[in-house]
């Protein structure tokens, strides 16, 4: 049976609708919501004011959380493991930003991002993430926001 990894994703909302996503450091091109483990030691909201101040550089003051929703799991392909896990399973916050733009990206401690995009939710796109990752964003992007995401190669 698989383990899963307990995780936080963290989807940012302007007063507009509009959505933040962040370009991986690691692969150009990969779209991703804000995310990251959850320590033994923490719970998931801990874990998430930790990870939003090493991603994106959001204190809790700079956010109101609206709604949690999951868990939702995916699995690491092939072999592959992290802390002994075959996959993730993650809990999703949307949150109401209440900062300045200019904070985000001014202080990471981890460099997950090399650039910062707002967009509306149904411009999100399966191809911007792994393959391992797709089903889950189209849950997510159905569950909070009522928006289809067509499959890849699906006519929107």
């Amino acid at each position: 049976m698989i383990r899963y990894r307990p995780n936080v994703a963290f989807i940012l909302r302007r007063a507009d609708g509009r959505i933040l996503i962040g370009e991986r450091s690691d692969i150009d091109g990969a779209w991703q919501f804000p995310q990251g483990g959850v320590n033994k030691d923490e719970t998931i909201e801990e874990a998430l004011a930790r990870e939003m101040l090493e991603e994106i550089s959001l204190a809790p003051s700079d956010y109101r959380i609206v709604e949690k929703r999951g868990p939702y799991r995916y699995e690491f392909p092939g072999d592959r493991t992290k802390e002994g896990c075959g996959g993730q399973e993650q809990m999703y916050f949307l949150a109401d930003f209440l900062g300045d733009e200019a904070q985000i990206l001014s202080q990471p401690s981890t460099v997950e991002f090399q650039a910062v995009r707002w967009i509306e939710p149904r411009e999100f796109r399966l191809e911007w993430v792994g393959p391992m990752k797709r089903d889950v964003y189209r849950a997510v992007l159905r569950d909070f926001f009522d928006v289809k995401i067509p499959a890849i190669g699906e006519i929107d």
